[in-house]
C-alpha cells in the first residue's frame, strides 16, 4: 500500500516533535508499506531554528536536520518539503504529484489543508487529530460561523473517549475513530533509571491560546500544574521538568523543589530527546486543561516513549484509565495525594514497575500494531 503522511517536522525540528511523527512513519514502514512524508512551510515566519531561537522563512536548519533523520531511518527520497516561494526539497513537484496520484491513503496530521489539492488524487483521505478537545471545539466553532473545513473520508483522534456517550466534546456529526500514539519500542532501550535520577517530563507551559465553547474556556498545562505544585516536597524522589513556553514561573517552581531544565535544549535533536527519556527514572506529568476537563482519553506520545524505555509513568488522568491498564507501570492520577501514592508505590518495587511499563508499551502502543489496526479500520 502506498501511504503519504503529512505533518510538521521541518518547520519545528525539535526532538519531541521529530519523534512524534517518526513513530507513525516507522509503524507504517514496519508493516511493509510504501511510505512518504510531506510538509509545506505554512505561514510567514513559520520555520523555527532552535540554535538561534528564531522564527523566520529560512528553513535551512530544519531541512538539514530532518532530511538526515529521515535518511537514517530508511526514508531517503521519500519526502518532500516545500518552502516559501514554492521551492521543493527532496522530491520535486512532479515527483510528489505522481506519488499522490498513485497513493492509497493520505494521512493528515496537521497540514492545515496545505496539501488538499494534491490529496484529492489519493484513494482515501484521513485526518488524525492529536489535540482532542481543542480540535473538535475549533471545528464546531468554525461550523457555527458558517465556514466549511477541508473534508476527509475518515476522521481519527487520539482522544479515546471522543464520541463516546456522555463525553462533552462536540463531534459535529463526525464519526471519530480512535488510535493511540504509536511508538517503536526497539528505539527506546532501557536506560539505567538509577536511584537519584529524576521523575521528569518535557512540557510546554502554554503552547497556544485557550479555546471557548458554549461559554466555557479551556486552557493549557499551566492551569493543571498548580494542582501538583508542591509534589516534590512530599515524595522521596527527585522531580524535574524540561519546560518551554510563555510565563514559566521559575522562582515558584524552584521554591517548591522542582528541578528545571530548558525544554528546547533537552530536545535539540531526536537523540537528545530519546536520551533524556531513557536516563530518567520515570515520568510525572500533568495534561492540558482541555484534555482533563473534558476527559478526552488522550495519552501522551512522550509517555509512550517513557514506557517503551521501561520508565514508569504517573500521568494526570484524562480518561485514558478506561483504556490502559493502570496501577502497575502506569498510574492515572487526579490529585497530588494520588501522585504521591503512585510514586511511593513505584519506589517500593521499581524493577517490577519498570518491567510492567515496557510490557504496556508493547501491548498497547507498539507502532506496527497500532497502525495495523488503524489501517484495518479504514476498510
Amino acid at each position: 500500500m502506498r501511504i503519504v503522511l503529512g505533518s510538521y517536522m521541518f518547520r519545528y525540528p525539535l526532538g519531541g516533535m521529530l519523534s512524534w511523527v517518526l513513530q507513525y512513519l516507522l509503524g507504517l514502514k514496519d508493516l511493509g508499506h510504501d511510505v512518504y512524508f510531506v510538509e509545506k512551510y505554512g505561514y510567514e515566519g513559520s520555520c523555527f531554528n532552535p540554535v538561534t531561537n528564531e522564527m523566520s522563512d529560512d528553513c535551512t536548519y530544519g531541512v538539514n536536520v530532518v532530511s538526515s533523520l529521515l535518511s537514517r531511518f530508511g526514508f531517503e527520497k521519500r519526502w518532500c518539503f516545500v518552502e516559501k516561494g514554492d521551492i521543493y526539497h527532496g522530491l520535486s513537484k512532479k515527483q510528489i504529484e505522481g506519488v499522490f496520484a498513485t497513493a492509497d491513503v493520505f494521512i493528515d496530521m496537521g497540514t492545515h489543508g496545505s496539501w488538499a489539492e494534491e490529496a484529492v488524487r489519493a484513494h482515501k483521505r484521513v485526518w488524525i487529530d492529536g489535540e482532542p478537545g481543542f480540535t473538535q471545539i475549533k471545528l464546531a466553532n468554525l461550523l457555527d460561523e458558517g465556514r466549511s473545513p477541508v473534508s476527509y473520508d475518515y476522521y481519527f483522534t487520539n482522544g479515546m473517549n471522543i464520541g463516546v456517550n456522555g463525553n462533552p466534546v462536540p463531534t459535529s456529526g463526525i464519526r471519530w475513530g480512535h488510535l493511540f500514539h504509536p511508538v517503536k519500542t526497539a528505539l527506546f532501550n532501557n536506560g539505567n533509571g538509577r536511584q537519584g535520577s529524576s521523575y521528569s517530563t518535557i512540557m510546554n507551559w502554554k503552547s497556544h491560546e485557550p479555546v471557548e465553547y458554549r461559554g466555557i474556556t479551556y486552557g493549557q498545562k499551566n492551569i493543571e500544574f498548580n494542582k501538583f505544585l508542591s509534589l516534590p516536597q512530599h515524595v522521596n524522589a527527585a522531580m524535574e521538568i524540561a519546560v518551554s513556553g510563555k510565563d514559566v514561573p521559575v522562582d515558584e517552581l524552584t521554591k517548591n523543589h522542582w528541578r528545571i531544565k530548558e525544554g528546547k535544549k533537552v530536545t535539540i535533536s531526536f537523540d537528545s530527546f530519546r536520551d533524556y527519556v531513557r536516563l530518567s527514572r520515570g515520568e510525572f506529568s500533568v495534561c492540558k486543561n482541555v484534555f482533563v476537563a473534558t476527559q478526552t482519553g488522550w495519552f501522551s506520545d512522550k509517555s509512550a516513549a517513557y514506557l517503551a524505555s521501561g520508565k514508569p509513568v504517573v500521568l494526570q488522568d484524562t480518561g485514558f484509565s478506561k483504556h490502559i491498564p493502570c496501577g502497575l507501570g502506569v498510574f492515572a492520577v487526579n490529585t497530588q495525594e494520588e501522585a504521591v501514592q503512585a510514586i511511593s508505590s513505584i519506589e517500593s518495587n521499581y524493577e517490577k514497575h519498570s518491567r510492567a511499563a515496557k510490557e504496556i508499551a508493547s501491548e498497547c502502543f507498539e507502532g506496527a500494531g497500532v497502525m495495523k489496526k488503524f489501517l484495518n479500520d479504514l476498510n
